[in-house]
């Protein structure tokens, strides 16, 4: 029986590493094709769409990126992410059937930390390409340049979102009412 070499290893976990990093593109994918469609039509929709066209083409990327090392997609962690953005939809956002402003913060945050963790993956492969020439160190400044620029889109687009459901009187999209709160009864009167 063979024992497994320090290279062997090495590739076992960046193969892990590398899968990790794709099914977190899978969900990033399905958050910002979601937030698009619910914003087409309004100001935020065409910058989220340019976004989630983005972040389909990074997707791509570290998949190209994948099989130059000879990595192999783990479908079964892609469909963990896709689940797990799915799953990301349960949230108390103070409403059962509609969007919350809170609705758009937590995916706009959501999103920007995905898109950080991209940013972090580009960074530990540019360290990789030091020593491996299978790396496009031209295409990774590419992506890091990108995903600083994408992170920096969705921080405005949080801290809009933020003012619009955080702060009162800030011009936004209309607001329901909310229901009165029920008045506390007087002390010993239960």
């Amino acid at each position: 029986m063979r024992t497994p070499s320090a290279h062997d290893d090495a590739q076992y976990l960046l193969g892990l590493y590398l899968n990790d990093h794709l099914a977190g593109s899978s969900a990033g994918v399905e958050l910002l094709n979601r937030a698009a469609k619910s914003h087409h039509g309004r100001p935020f929709g065409p910058q989220l769409e340019r976004l989630a066209r983005e972040v389909v083409q990074d997707r791509e990327s570290l998949k190209e990126i994948m099989r130059s090392l000879d990595v192999s997609e783990r479908r079964s962690r892609a469909a963990l992410g896709w689940l797990g953005e799915k799953a990301g939809r349960l949230k108390l956002n103070g409403r059962l059937f509609s969007r919350s402003p809170l609705s758009d913060v937590l995916e706009l945050e959501a999103m920007r930390l995905g898109v950080q963790g991209k940013r972090s993956c580009w960074l530990t492969l540019r360290t990789l390409a030091e020593n491996d020439d299978r790396i496009d160190t031209a295409q990774l400044a590419r992506l890091l340049a990108r995903a600083e620029e994408q992170g920096e889109a969705l921080e405005e687009l949080r801290m809009r979102c933020a003012s619009r459901a955080f702060v009162p009187g800030h011009a936004g999209p209309a607001r329901t009412a909310r229901p009165a709160k029920a008045r506390s009864l007087p002390r010993g009167a239960y």
